[in-house]
């Protein structure tokens, strides 16, 4: 067969062909970038889907809009407003499956063969995928504990002229990383003056585990002019409520947001009105707050154990990033004494020490850190926790 020559610009997903070796019995798995399903609010859920049969259950299991179920708009709307995105409203905001389908309607309306695409090094595997599919250039800006250096990135975005710029700022998938304020205000800065859009990816930001991170992007485009127009924001219920419901949304300027619901129409017509409409119901009983309450001091005690085991277990053979939130751990291996610094060695010795993680070098566009790796804290206790990292020593020692 004679397939696409865009496919000649992706291969499949480290992440996903990682999960084939994860069959052998006992393995712990720090591997998955999944909220812990023992965190689902199943009652609430059930409730919500109920309401939804029983409201209305010819509109929940009809054909719906492509730009989304209205009532969830309205509530995802208001649920932007207590982040403080006030000027969100229903008619700004599209539904998507995931929003890892928003990024894909972002790279289908914006990217050409050969456009020139800025990420952080390292990003969310998945986005590098996605804009090589349409025939990005994927540049890599370097980031730090407190995200993406703006300084290099202003230098990136003047030299290559890039049709946009991907940014998760809060709790960084892989990098744990959060952008700073003053570093945020830069970027929207950087938007307005170089006519250039910002995409703000925001999975994660709900899931501090202390003080809440700055506001985001979305929040703080009012305090710049006209960086609202150079703005979208894609959001996900899949690490609060639940994956399975694959509910995300896009929020982009009107002319853009056309062009996506366009593209929507021909990709799957629109997300499932059940699920949407079981989202709305949920979001509109209040249950929110206290599921995401939960899920902060329970991903924080994890987060802690692991750094507390890689101190004790790993010692200066490790260092690591310190999140404030989110769902991983970005570590690099040192080197120090003699030890193993390449990931991807050490990645085949854990499985066979019955651990599983996934190396660094996936994340990054170009120039891979080898020494790398991403440890996810989310779906273990804090007693397999301690377990898997002990097996990553023993792992590290052979």
């Amino acid at each position: 067969m004679q397939f696409a020559k865009r496919l000649d610009n992706v291969e499949t997903s480290a992440i996903r062909e990682l999960f084939k070796l994860l069959g052998k019995p006992g393995i712990i798995s720090f591997a998955g970038g999944f909220p812990d399903s023992a965190m689902f609010d199943v009652a609430g859920i059930q409730e919500a889907a109920n309401k939804a049969l029983t409201e209305n259950p010819g509109m929940a299991l009809q054909y719906g809009a492509t730009e989304g179920f209205g009532p969830l708009r309205e509530q995802l709307a208001a649920f932007m407003a207590t982040k403080g995105a006030k000027d969100v409203y229903a008619d700004n905001l599209m539904v998507t499956t995931g929003s890892q389908q928003a990024l894909d309607l972002l790279g289908k309306c914006m990217i050409s063969p050969g456009d020139k695409v800025i990420v952080e090094g390292p990003t969310f595997l998945a986005t590098i995928q996605c804009f090589r599919l349409y025939g990005a250039e994927v540049i890599s800006a370097p980031v730090d504990a407190n995200g993406v250096i703006v300084e290099e990135l202003e230098k990136l975005i003047a030299e290559h002229k890039p049709t946009l710029v991907y940014l998760i700022p809060t709790f960084g998938n892989p990098s744990g990383a959060t952008l700073s304020l003053e570093r945020r205000k830069r970027v929207l800065e950087l938007a307005v003056q170089y006519k250039t859009l910002v995409v703000e990816d925001d999975p994660y930001g709900d899931l501090y585990f202390d003080a809440p991170p700055p506001a985001s992007l979305l929040a703080l485009s009012s305090e710049v002019l006209g960086s609202r127009e150079w703005l979208a924001h894609c959001g996900s219920l899949s690490k609060v409520l639940s994956p399975g419901l694959r509910i995300g949304w896009l929020i982009a300027p009107a002319q853009l947001l056309s062009k996506a619901v366009m593209c929507k129409q021909f990709s799957d017509a629109h997300t499932s009105t059940f699920a949407q409409a079981t989202a709305a119901q949920y979001l509109l009983a209040g249950h929110m707050p206290a599921t995401l309450a939960k899920m902060r001091k329970v991903y924080a005690s994890r987060a802690q154990a692991m750094m507390d085991a890689l101190r004790a277990a790993l010692g200066d053979a490790v260092e690591f990033t310190v999140p404030q939130g989110g769902l991983f751990l970005w570590v690099r291996l040192t080197g120090k004494g003699g030890q193993l610094a390449d990931a991807s060695v050490l990645a085949k010795k854990a499985i066979e020490a019955g651990v599983a993680f996934v190396p660094g070098a996936p994340f990054f566009s170009q120039n891979p850190d080898m020494s790398t790796l991403r440890l996810s804290f989310a779906t273990a206790d804090e007693d397999k926790i301690r377990d898997g990292v002990a097996r990553l020593a023993k792992a590290l020692a052979a």
